[in-house]
């Protein structure tokens, strides 16, 4: 076998193949015993067939196109193991010269994972944030434990801020249109709790009980909910009730109360120490995103578009999703957003998103092998089973876990989770 490789990008090569007689003939053996396991021939049991019995009852048409496809496979498999190319999809064949059983001549133009030249991983400069607690922090915990077990007194005077108003609210927006999430009935709300939007709180203080008012409001350009960032919604309020909040006070009591303390000392070290916690776990995740972040810009490389596409068609299913769990269609999405057609939507929320999960993606493979990261079957069996003790009750989840796909998957999974540990070492 003669063969060239061209690199057409980044990406993507093209492999220029000649075949002798004696390939061929190896090819057509192949063709032969494939065919031959399914070829029905009288006094022969399907499977049975000897394949020179098989070629004489076969279409030589047939046989020819089996054997310029074993042909074809050998080929390219032989030479995407010598040259360590790893192909992406599958490739696009021209065959340019075909004399039965003699010599071929093909072109394969294969898209492939791209070289990734790492950036130096060992130093990457990104600190881990401070997981310090403070006393104002542990002031708020504290302050919410007061108001889970603060008394309520209704009072005919008006809101003000920490009072508790119970009210109606229906948001509309600039067409008179009902807003899917902004609508509310016998609603408690603490003032000054800062747990609505911006302008809600403040707007209700002064008003007393059966007060009807309009709240014209935006809603920030980084809320939660993407169908409502920047819209502009008017809410239609009704004031229900105006109860006081009585705190009870910071002491031994309000501290048997919330747990099994003894003392204020013993609640604020216990909130502390869940503080803590949180702070850290959150400082961990952090930390592995910013790390991987750092390596992708300190890194080259090209981005593979079919890959990207995996990822934009994926980002894609669970923003369909998410939007209709909530109730809310593209068209009224995409409107809410000033997005004037879905290219404009994918090329701004898609796309982006889908480079950086793909760049994280083959730095981290690529940084797995150099650092000769790999996951041993003792420890893939062992998370395994842990996920299926996990779900020992739900048998249709542990049979889905059980297929190679999924066991594919989970090593997969470790293996990242492995080499972010690995980078987190190196840049200790």
């Amino acid at each position: 076998m003669k063969y060239t490789l061209k690199k057409l990008s980044d990406t993507k090569i093209n492999i220029s193949v000649t075949l002798d007689e004696s390939e061929l003939k190896t090819a057509k053996q192949r063709a032969l015993k494939h065919l031959a396991g399914h070829a029905k021939v009288p006094g022969f049991r399907t499977g049975k067939v000897p394949t020179n019995v098989a070629e004489k009852n076969l279409d030589p048409m047939t046989v020819a196109n089996e054997t310029t496809e074993q042909a074809i496979n050998i080929a390219l498999n032989d030479i995407v193991s010598t040259e360590d190319i790893r192909v992406l999809d599958r490739p696009q064949i021209d065959i340019k010269d075909f004399k039965p059983y003699e010599s071929m001549v093909f072109e394969a133009d294969m898209e492939i994972l791209p070289e990734i030249t790492l950036g130096d991983y060992k130093k990457l400069n990104v600190k881990r944030e401070s997981t310090k607690v403070t006393a104002k922090e542990i002031d708020q915990v504290i302050d919410q434990m007061r108001q889970r077990f603060a008394e309520k007194k209704e009072v005919a005077r008006s809101a003000k801020d920490g009072d508790e108003v119970v009210v109606n609210f229906e948001g509309r927006d600039t067409k008179g249109e009902l807003v899917e999430g902004a609508k509310g009935d016998d609603y408690p709300l603490v003032l000054g709790s800062n747990t609505f939007i911006p302008g809600f709180e403040e707007g209700i203080v002064g008003h007393k009980v059966g007060d009807e008012f309009d709240l014209k409001l935006t809603f920030p350009k980084e809320y939660h909910s993407d169908a409502l960032k920047g819209a502009k919604v008017t809410f239609k309020t009704t004031i229900k009730k105006v109860n006081e909040v009585v705190l009870p006070g910071v002491d031994d009591e309000l501290a048997a109360k919330v747990g099994p303390f003894k003392s204020v000392a013993e609640m604020r070290e216990d909130a502390e120490r869940e503080l803590a916690a949180q702070k850290e776990n959150a400082a961990d995740e952090k930390l592995k995103d910013d790390l991987v972040g750092a390596l992708v810009e300190a890194s080259k490389i090209p981005v593979p578009q079919l890959l990207v596409e995996d990822q934009m068609k994926s980002i894609e299913q669970d923003s369909m999703q998410n939007l209709m769990y909530r109730g809310i269609t593209p068209e009224d999405y995409m409107k809410s957003q000033g997005y004037k057609d879905h290219e404009e939507w994918h090329e701004k929320e898609f796309k982006t998103a889908a480079e950086r999960r793909v760049k994280a993606g083959l730095v981290l493979a690529e940084l797995s092998k150099i650092e000769k990261i790999q996951i041993a079957q003792s420890e893939l069996e062992q998370r395994h089973n842990m996920m299926l003790d996990q779900y020992k009750n739900n048998a249709d989840v542990q049979k889905q876990l059980d297929t190679p796909e999924a066991r594919r998957d989970l090593a997969n999974r470790m293996l990242t989770e492995k080499t972010v540990d690995r980078l987190i070492e190196l840049n200790a």
